[in-house]
């Protein structure tokens, strides 16, 4: 174990009104739009940016996400996601996310997803980066 601390990073969203049904309640869709924001954003700070993925074809794959809805979020409110790098497989990795209304500090969702790296075109999964190994313990 090195030491180093799991990547993580926290993104912040308003509510809109394509978020929200008819009673201005957030739709269960619209979360997992928003913890995909994260997600990306998070893969960044493990170096995986946008462009690097589309010039190397190798890709963060969702292969499970268990969500926890624990109180709505309404039209307006101002949410902050925080995500982290949880636990690493050879190949596979999960990532853990908590949902928090910013002012209240209310938490409203809790999600965790497991994801592959997969090499395109191919659709072959591919062992985790060696560079990764050092979050293994924490």
């Amino acid at each position: 174990m090195s030491g180093t601390e799991r990547p993580q990073i926290t993104t912040h969203e308003e509510v809109m009104f394509f978020d929200t049904d008819c009673a201005g309640v957030v739709n269960n869709i619209a979360y997992l739009r928003m913890i995909e924001t994260c997600r990306t954003r998070l893969a960044a700070v493990m170096g995986m940016d946008l462009a690097g993925m589309s010039r190397t074809q190798l890709f963060p794959v969702v292969h499970r996400t268990e969500i926890d809805y624990r109180r709505p979020a309404k039209l307006a409110d101002r949410l902050a996601i925080h995500g982290r790098l949880g636990r690493l497989q050879r190949a596979r990795f999960w990532c853990e996310f908590e949902m928090r209304r910013e002012g209240d500090d209310q938490l409203l969702i809790t999600c965790r997803q497991s994801l592959a790296l997969v090499q395109m075109p191919a659709g072959r999964p591919v062992r985790l980066p060696e560079a990764w190994m050092k979050w293994e313990g924490e």
